[in-house]
């Protein structure tokens, strides 16, 4: 202090310092207080400009008119088929349900094809035929769209079920890893998925390659439904494996060896004990799927065409011919119905948070020598199961990458020549790949902060932790081609702010689309293992002087660095195989791989093959493979 100042400006000087001292003081508190606050409602800002309002704006052009777009749809015998008349002429309700039983003669159908009322299952090989003999059942969009999901379901459980059961009672070399590849569903871009459909099931594909070479009669399976459910199972069934194979090991050992020692066998004691609490991991993976599966898009677009059409489907052929009012119904028809399902999804996983089991069934060997008939035919049928699903999963994957040099009877490298010299196109590969990459870093710029600082503040419980959750799913709840569509409407046509019209065009809404696309899998990596943190270790830091952001990244953070390489590995991955929205906001120049594949698939100018979808598909493939080896490494987990 400068001793030139008397003892008055001392004084003074005190003083300033303390209230300075005071003022930094309550500033460190409010910051401490208000700084993850701040990051949820900087998170709900961002997701207002990108999602919410786009969204919004969709609704608002859906019920615009007094709901006039909405009612047209409604009221559409094409969109809604028999159940149209609810909403043109519903006094008439009663008349057409008669004439709706009496056009699909069930009984008679069912004696056709040899029906065995005691033998419910043989209704399964019914209902297709059903379906496609009769229009008046068939009338429909938005019947046909369920109906497809709801076959899928149907053969995602029966694809996955026999997996959750191996991986749950089981222990035997590769068991882990086979678990991880459970979570590919989220990681493998649906496009490149449907490249690998057509390089297996097209008409120069491999399923025919090999019944020419046996001597058999080729088939047909492109623009099939069968092909399209078989799809779904490839996407959905790993889902219906993860869930049923947790809930499977949390089952309670105790309850079933109490069974047991009462005298119930063991088929009694699976009914009883182990079924009851199987079924509402079951009953949610099942809905889960069925969700997904409504919602489908690039698979049905590229497998199935205009002529199995879904709802999104229709939807971006709609926008394709300028007809917003129609997208924008089917779109807001179809929001309310998965946001619905979603709620029903999200009941099953609050009560699934509290459950769990300190004494789970014990694995058995699956390859153990000893063994009586029983065992030998359970490794029978686990041997067989895995050829299923070695054919359903490995043969796209593969054929995809062997239709990228030509084939095995006339091996090239023209198409990955394609790859480097195409340029000048208006789909240049190079374009693609690079966009694709950088893309990806955007996203994951915005997805990790926006990720990490949510997953911080919905750890905390409480309400916060409600309301973070409901923020986390929403993106989750509606579908791509619903985001791009209200991106559309909204931030590339232009907003109005005063006499300035602000238009958000290229590459940088297409980064914000992938980044609300990817964010919510960062909170679900990051979110568990922070709750997991010991919150003394928290109290200690606190009690040293450090502010709740500072405890966050010096303490939490580094203690839960796994979970965020993994939210990264899966933010990144989701941008680079990112396809309904991008197929509407990318223009001519922020086109990605995704989107050059579909083009590939359909310019007939760029190959006489698959062979240039096949060779940027299997670029894609290396690309989302090390996003996936990042995951499975670094031990991140995303609980779906």
């Amino acid at each position: 202090m400068d001793r030139s100042v008397g003892p008055a400006g001392r004084e003074q000087l005190t003083r300033v310092a303390d209230a300075t001292a005071a003022a930094r003081s309550a500033l460190v508190r409010a910051a401490d207080r208000y700084a993850l606050p701040l990051v949820g409602a900087t998170t709900l800002v961002v997701l207002a400009v990108v999602f919410y309002y786009p969204v919004a704006t969709v609704f608002a052009e859906a019920f615009a008119n007094a709901a006039a777009p909405v009612r047209d749809v409604l009221a559409s015998e094409f969109y809604m088929g028999a159940a149209h008349g609810l909403f043109a002429h519903p006094a008439a309700v009663p008349g057409d349900v008669l004439a709706w039983l009496a056009a699909v003669r069930l009984h008679a159908a069912w004696a056709v094809a040899g029906v065995d009322a005691a033998r419910p299952w043989t209704w399964l090989r019914v209902l297709p035929n059903v379906w496609v003999s009769y229009p008046e059942v068939r009338k429909g969009l938005f019947g046909f769209t369920a109906y497809q999901a709801a076959l899928s379901t149907l053969a995602s459980v029966a694809l996955g079920l026999p997996g959750a059961y191996v991986l749950a009672r089981f222990e035997f070399p590769g068991r882990q890893t086979l678990r991880s590849l459970t979570i590919l569903p989220f990681v493998l871009p649906s496009i490149m998925v449907v490249v690998g459909f057509v390089a297996t099931f097209g008409s120069n594909g491999t399923l025919n390659a090999v019944l020419t070479a046996l001597g058999l009669d080729r088939v047909e399976w492109l623009y099939t439904l069968q092909v399209v459910v078989l799809a779904h199972a490839f996407y959905n069934a790993p889902l219906v494996t993860r869930m049923v194979g947790s809930a499977w090991e949390n089952v309670d050992a105790s309850a079933v060896e109490t069974a047991r020692s009462l005298g119930a066998p063991p088929l009694t004691a699976f009914r009883d004990v182990v079924a009851p609490q199987l079924l509402p991991a079951l009953a949610a993976s099942a809905v889960l799927t069925f969700i997904f599966t409504f919602m489908t898009f690039p698979i049905v677009l590229g497998l199935g065409g205009l002529q199995l059409a879904t709802v999104e489907v229709w939807l971006y052929a709609r926008v394709q011919q300028l007809d917003y009012e129609s997208a924008a119904a089917l779109a807001a028809l179809e929001t309310v119905v998965s946001l619905a399902l979603t709620y029903v999804y999200l009941r099953y996983e609050a009560r699934r948070a509290a459950s769990g089991t300190g004494n789970p069934l014990p694995r058995q060997r699956l390859f153990s020598v000893a063994g009586g008939v029983r065992e030998r035919a359970v490794r029978a049928g686990v041997g067989v199961y895995g050829v299923v699903v070695a054919l359903v999963f490995l043969a796209p994957l593969a054929s995809m990458v062997l239709a990228s040099v030509g084939g095995a009877t006339d091996p090239t490298l023209e198409w990955w020549r394609f790859l480097l010299e195409r340029q000048g196109s208006r789909t240049e590969p190079t374009v693609a790949v690079r966009n694709s990459l950088l893309f990806g870093v955007g996203a994951l710029a915005l997805a990790l902060p926006m990720g990490v600082g949510i997953a911080a503040f919905s750890a905390k419980g409480g309400r916060g932790r409600k309301v973070a959750d409901a923020v986390l799913m929403a993106p989750l709840a509606v579908s791509g081609i619903v985001v791009g569509f209200g991106m559309l409407r909204s931030l590339v046509f232009g907003v109005e702010l005063g006499a300035t019209r602000v238009s958000v065009v290229g590459p940088a809404v297409v980064v914000a689309a992938h980044a609300v696309a990817g964010y919510p899998f960062v909170v679900r990596n990051v979110a568990p293992m922070l709750t997991a943190v010991d919150e003394r270790l928290v109290e200690s830091a606190r009690a040293l002087g450090a502010t709740r952001a500072r405890a966050l990244w010096d303490v939490e953070l580094p203690l839960v660095w796994p979970g965020v390489l993994a939210g990264a590995a899966f933010a990144f991955a989701i941008s680079v195989g990112e396809f309904d929205a991008t197929v509407l906001l990318a223009g001519d120049r922020a086109y990605t791989m995704p989107v050059a594949l579909k083009r590939y698939l359909v310019d007939r100018t760029a190959g006489p093959s698959v062979g240039p979808a096949a060779a940027m598909g299997t670029v894609l493939l290396v690309v989302t493979a090390a996003s996936f080896l990042v995951i499975d490494r670094v031990g991140g987990r995303y609980r779906p």
